[in-house]
């Protein structure tokens, strides 16, 4: 299987939302041994808040590089090349460009592997902006849990290999409005990334 991996982020300095690209092998392997000339991509994205400071955002990230690497000799053998893009969604702008509904997002081919938008409170997003935030709950299998489980990127993964497309859901075919949610979050860290005011005579 050929692995890239892209990065993106928003900052205000030199090369701001510019991308950083990764390749890799895995395993080390030539994609050529035992694989059919014909060779198509997955792409994943990855779209999230903070991976300094939200729990919920880091334990998605490693799962999901657990989970490609775990199904890497299966996706190799079927000639499928997986693109990973890891988008730092910090502005209202890119929220929109992504449509962007909820952090963390994983996407396969354009599709939210969660079915529907669950969340509840978010306490290390709350301390990183100041206030009140929820982040994205993923229910596998009847339970509800704050990182998505393995075997549940596992069966995106797959399903979308072998399965082909799901059909999307009624609320990704609504026009697109940055949620309430996420307004309160870039709200908040625009106030405490503001300049302090001062006062002379």
């Amino acid at each position: 299987m050929l692995l890239k991996k892209k990065e993106s982020s928003c900052c205000s300095g030199a090369g701001c939302c510019g991308e950083t690209a990764t390749q890799a092998t895995a395993p080390a392997t030539s994609v050529s041994e035992g694989v059919s000339a014909s060779i198509r991509s997955l792409v994943i994205d990855f779209l999230y808040l903070d991976l300094e400071v939200c729990t919920r955002c880091q334990g998605t990230d490693d799962t999901l590089d657990q989970a490609v690497a775990d199904v890497s000799s299966i996706l190799q053998s079927a000639g499928i090349e997986v693109v990973i893009n890891k988008v730092n969604v910090n502005t209202e702008e890119l929220a929109i460009l992504y449509q962007f509904a909820s952090s963390p997002t994983i996407r396969i081919d354009g599709h939210d592997i969660a079915v529907d938008v669950k969340e509840n409170q978010c306490d290390s997003c709350g301390d990183l902006c100041g206030d009140t935030v929820d982040c994205r709950i993923w229910t596998w299998h009847g339970v509800d849990y704050t990182e998505p489980p393995k075997a549940m990127i596992i069966d995106a993964i797959l399903k979308t290999v072998y399965g082909g497309c799901a059909s999307p859901s009624a609320e990704a075919l609504k026009p697109y409005e940055v949620p309430e949610n996420l307004h309160k979050f870039y709200d908040a860290m625009k106030q405490k990334n503001a300049p302090a005011s001062t006062c002379c005579t």
